[in-house]
């Protein structure tokens, strides 16, 4: 149970709980055990210091028509074993899904399955190139195609375009649908209005605008949800769609999500969902069968595959009936036994938008999110939503008397937080995240949903252990009750303590960020590095 942890020491094993009581003493390398410090990697580089030998490159004839390189590159001189201690060290200092909770809220910092990297890394999968004559890559092409029949099959939609980069793009992908049905309709210049929860994640309102189109936010009801009477009202002939997030943004479900999508469709317009939070859902909900008509997929929340894609992502986006004809080039086409890719302008079942890309999708995104689907199962997969739903509720029930929940009722995948309960206590939402850094936790994300006032939003997902989850809980409720005993202001205000770096002037470095580094006695004019030492 979450009363028996007794973390009143501070720390395991005992000590004083403050650093004013058992100040650590200096060190002559200020290194603090395995913490160990070390300058930039530009100022321990040494001219003429090289980890690797290279052999002298081949005299070739000059093709730069006079741009050739004149100086160094500037990248600092460093042998094998200290670019290896570098960014080891750099790896220590950073909190990950492999240390312990992530509490972070809208993300989904979702365990990634080793077997998913190993998949990804078979021979035949990892050594692909996008230009190889496609009868060599029959397998990933059906690879692609399987995963995109998994895709349809758990949102009840007809089509998937899968060459998406990114959530965003996937956006953009989808409105992108809704206005070629829309020009097709004759309805384009009519229909500039596109209809936005104030709850929604940014990117929402950005790519409605980035196609042309107007926003209008939608005000919430006291529930959290959707204003359904502010909805009808706004709707109209000038309406191209709706963008809306379901589970929304606020943890909770948008449970007249029928009614809307009838509303919306009896207006002429379309309704595009954000699949951000899929993951809370899929397995018990299709969209499909919600009246959806479009719905972006970010394979890293729901399917595990890598934040972001360490690098290239993926957003698949799921198309109606009604929109599954504008799905961007290229199309997977199987011809009796043979795949084929069709390019811009091949015969396809359909008006295609155009090409988002230049090749179609991200394969190592793709294997490691079937490699996901496929060892889980539709139980499983459906076992997964459920954990993350029952995890953000055991979160909310252990800290409601605590903390101040920003709605009544239980939640969906994420629990949150206001901070009422930080009220007169001197101790702002920030401070209550910096010393959550002292814990040994991430902070959970802070002041989004902006329609929450101070926001806390904390999601743990399905596969973190509730013995974990209770001592995250206990160290809640231990600052919070810290933050209210009416004492501990400036304590909280000096977190984190025991950091590698003490909090930073995050407004200065807002607005005179030091994007280019320089030796230490030739600082830019107006360095807020050497204003600050100063």
């Amino acid at each position: 149970m979450v009363q028996s942890l007794d973390r009143s020491q501070g720390r395991i094993g005992g000590g004083a709980a403050n650093a004013e009581e058992a100040p650590a003493p200096a060190t002559f390398t200020g290194n603090r055990a395995l913490q160990i410090e070390e300058p930039l990697i530009f100022e321990m580089g040494q001219p003429g210091r090289c980890g690797v030998d290279l052999p002298e490159p081949p005299k070739v004839k000059d093709r730069l028509n006079g741009l050739k390189r004149a100086g160094e590159i500037g990248l600092p001189g460093l042998s094998e074993p200290q670019v290896v201690q570098h960014y080891t060290r750099l790896s220590q200092k950073n909190y990950a899904i492999d240390m312990g909770v992530y509490p972070l809220g809208s993300c989904t910092m979702k365990h990634n399955p080793r077997i998913n990297e190993k998949v990804a890394r078979l021979p035949g999968i990892g050594d692909l190139h996008p230009l190889q004559p496609v009868s060599t890559v029959q397998g990933a092409l059906e690879l692609i195609d399987r995963l995109a029949h998994w895709l349809k099959t758990l949102t009840g939609m007809p089509a998937v375009a899968m060459s998406p980069a990114a959530g965003a793009h996937g956006e953009m992908c989808g409105m992108m649908a809704i206005a070629a049905a829309l020009e097709a309709r004759g309805e384009r210049a009519q229909r500039k209005l596109v209809l936005a929860p104030e709850s929604a994640h940014g990117t929402n309102p950005a790519t409605a605008a980035a196609l042309g189109f107007t926003v209008k936010p939608i005000p919430a009801n006291d529930r959290g949800r959707v204003d359904l009477d502010a909805l009808k009202a706004a709707l109209g002939p000038d309406v191209a769609a709706i963008m809306l997030t379901n589970p929304n943004t606020c943890g909770l479900f948008e449970n007249e999500i029928v009614e809307i999508s009838q509303a919306v469709h009896a207006a002429g317009a379309f309704f595009y969902c954000d699949g951000a939070n899929f993951n809370a859902i899929v397995g018990r909900v299709r969209p499909g069968d919600l009246g959806v008509d479009c719905m972006h997929i970010n394979l890293h929340k729901t399917f595990s595959t890598p934040h972001g894609g360490g690098g290239p992502g993926a957003g698949p986006v799921v198309l109606s009936a009604a929109l599954a004809p504008y799905a961007p080039y290229p199309w997977i086409v199987k011809d009796g036994d043979k795949w084929r890719v069709a390019e811009d302008g091949a015969p396809v079942d359909g008006k295609p938008l155009g090409r988002l890309k230049a090749f179609h999708g991200q394969m190592g995104m793709f294997t490691r999110a079937l490699g996901y689907i496929m060892s889980h199962g539709a139980d499983g997969l459906k076992q997964a939503a459920e954990d993350a739903v029952l995890s953000a509720n055991y979160v909310m029930a252990s800290l409601k008397d605590v903390m101040t929940p920003a709605f009544d009722g239980p939640c969906m995948h994420e629990a949150l937080f206001d901070d009422s309960f930080l009220k007169d206590t001197g101790v702002s939402t920030l401070d209550f995240a910096k010393a959550m850094i002292d814990e040994g936790y991430h902070p959970m994300t802070m002041y989004f949903p902006l329609v929450v006032h101070g926001a806390l939003l904390i999601e743990p997902t399905e596969s973190q252990a509730k013995e974990d989850l209770d001592l995250f809980i206990a160290a809640l409720r231990s600052l919070a009750v810290r933050a209210k005993s009416g004492t501990a202001a400036e304590e909280f205000k000096a977190a984190p303590r025991f950091a590698p770096r003490r909090r930073l002037d995050e407004t200065l470095a807002a607005r005179k960020p030091v994007l280019r580094w320089r030796p230490t006695n030739n600082p830019p004019e107006g360095d807020p590095m050497k204003q600050a030492a100063e």
